[in-house]
């Protein structure tokens, strides 16, 4: 019963910081809201006052009485109180992590995609909170219990590894989810961009084409690549650090052949259309592979949950009727 009671509270534990995570791009949801907020009573300012024009010179500026006053903007009570303390702790939870621990929680950041909306400190913060509720949670399970101190150690242990586990396992949760997606949009990706290719476009009007047209974390890595080159990088190191943003193996022999064709100046579009082909393959035997693991997965639920009550409609009857026998004689 302990047991069970530790292993719940963790369980709601991660789903709350797995929602927490999720909820990570409010900041620039807000500012877009308050743009489009300023935009609007803009307007409406306009269309209160269309004999309103704007000055030549900026240093002077006229004051009607029959504009509406601005009210000094109140900051809400989280950004007030809340933020600051959690900033504070925030700092002092980066002090006690070790550096490894930065490192993977940067590696993993890296990888699943969120490095302008998640940062280390907060993760650091998380880890540390989640570690501290679930050792709290096992201690008050363990209290007033007739269990073995043994026991009750093993319980403690238990709490203080599922509070460890639980934010890796949530960055974990989403660089899975996002892998998965960019593996089932690659091969309608490279199919359409060998058309385009052998259309007359260059590789990158093809995937700014692309861009425009298509949405997902693969056009969104795409995306960043073309910026990076925009802003002066070359093709193979913005294509490497894609790949290695990625992840993927489909990613890297992607880039490596498109590099190499660059460098040995062959035709993009006769590596294009053998990469095209080669993903689509891969792409192939990787659903055949997740259908192979079908039965397996199935196999825990029925265990748990088919199998006892399949048991109790056909072997209860007849132990109900064999008793009654026994009984009787």
């Amino acid at each position: 019963m302990v047991l069970t009671f530790a292993i719940i509270g963790a369980i709601i534990w991660f789903v709350f910081i797995f929602l927490v995570l999720r909820s990570k791009q409010t900041p620039e949801a807000q500012l877009r809201k308050r743009l489009n907020e300023m935009i609007d009573q803009a307007e409406e300012t306009r269309r209160k006052h269309p004999k309103l024009k704007k000055n030549a010179t900026p240093t002077q500026v006229e004051i009607s009485e029959n504009l509406p006053k601005i009210k000094p903007r109140i900051k809400p009570f989280f950004d007030r109180v809340i933020r600051p303390i959690l900033n504070a702790f925030e700092e002092r939870a980066q002090k006690l992590a070790p550096r490894e621990i930065k490192l993977q929680l940067e590696d993993k950041i890296f990888r699943a995609g969120k490095t302008s909306i998640w940062s280390v400190q907060r993760l650091i913060s998380f880890w540390c909170l989640s570690i501290a509720i679930c050792t709290l949670i096992a201690l008050l399970a363990v209290q007033g219990s007739n269990l073995h101190p043994l026991q009750q150690f093993m319980v403690i242990a238990l709490g203080l590894f599922f509070g460890a586990a639980i934010p890796f396992a949530a960055i974990n949760m989403q660089i899975r989810k996002r892998q998965t997606s960019m593996r089932k949009q690659l091969p309608e990706f490279l199919d359409l961009l060998c058309v385009s290719v052998q259309a007359g476009l260059s590789f990158d009007g093809a995937v700014g084409k692309m861009i425009k047209r298509m949405q997902g974390p693969l056009i969104d890595e795409f995306s960043r690549m073309l910026n990076d080159v925009a802003l002066g990088m070359t093709h193979q190191y913005a294509m490497t650090a894609m790949a290695k943003r990625c992840d993927l193996e489909e990613i890297y022999l992607f880039t490596t052949s498109v590099i190499q064709a660059e460098k040995l100046g062959t035709s993009m579009t006769r590596t294009l259309k053998v990469q095209a082909d080669n993903m689509r393959d891969r792409h192939r035997q990787w659903v055949k592979s997740e259908a192979l693991k079908a039965p397996i997965k199935m196999l825990f639920p029925m265990i748990l949950f088919i199998f006892p009550a399949m048991f109790v409609v056909l072997l209860f009857p007849a132990i109900f009727t064999l008793l009654q026998n026994l009984g009787n004689k």
